[in-house]
């Protein structure tokens, strides 16, 4: 199997440069995590122009078992021996006191119509959350890919447990207006402060550029 590689520096990564993987460890894809919390069942350490690197096999509930880069994969450990390195965002989307642990003091609706941290902290670069939200476009509220957005919305590996589908796709619909009006806000930010996002734009999901275009940002 080829190892699943994504253009990335260390910086932006999910993992500091200097955190190491280990078996048993259990993984978030940020950019994909509609594969699920994946298990760690084998770790490959490389040494590459003097730069240590890891090859690790992730077994996804969702997407089977997967061979990523360390540097390149934007991982984030959710259990293990360095769940306590994790970021926020990991955090958020852990069943230890993340999103699960949330409900008791956060109504499920809630929950599930909020934006990840990745598109709305302030704390990231604006190009970095634009283009996280823009990646959010590919999920739509008809067939598998309302499940796969409930699976990395909720953390949950089978989020028909805990709600129905029409539960789904209601709170999808919240959701994506919450989505839709963000895009405005970080689209204003950017005129304001100058940032080039023109870029970033143009390879935006069919379904955003509509949003786009709405907006006046594109042209059809």
């Amino acid at each position: 199997m080829s190892p699943f590689t994504v253009a990335q520096s260390n910086e932006s990564a999910g993992l500091p440069s200097q955190a190491m993987i280990s078996q048993g460890m259990q993984l978030r894809h940020r950019q994909r995590p509609e594969w699920g919390i994946g298990s760690v069942t084998r770790v490959e350490t490389l040494t590459r122009a003097g730069v240590t690197d890891q090859r690790v096999w992730v077994r996804f509930p969702n997407a089977g078992l997967k061979t990523l880069l360390r540097s390149a994969a934007d991982l984030e450990v959710v259990g293990g021996a360095a769940a306590a390195d994790h970021t926020f965002a990991a955090r958020h989307h852990a069943a230890d006191g993340g999103w699960l642990g949330a409900i008791s003091t956060k109504k499920p609706e809630a929950a599930m119509s909020e934006l990840p941290p990745e598109a709305t902290d302030p704390f990231i670069p604006l190009e970095r959350r634009l283009q996280h939200l823009l990646g959010l476009f590919r999920f739509s509220s008809t067939g598998s890919s309302l499940m796969d957005w409930a699976v990395a919305q909720s953390g949950l590996d089978d989020p028909l447990s805990r709600f129905t589908r029409t539960d789904l796709e209601g709170h999808f619909k919240n959701f994506a207006m919450d989505r839709d009006a963000h895009v405005g806000k970080l689209l204003s930010e950017a005129r304001k402060n100058g940032n080039q996002v023109d870029a970033i734009l143009a390879q935006a999901h069919p379904t955003a550029k509509k949003v786009l275009v709405r907006l006046g940002a594109i042209r059809t």
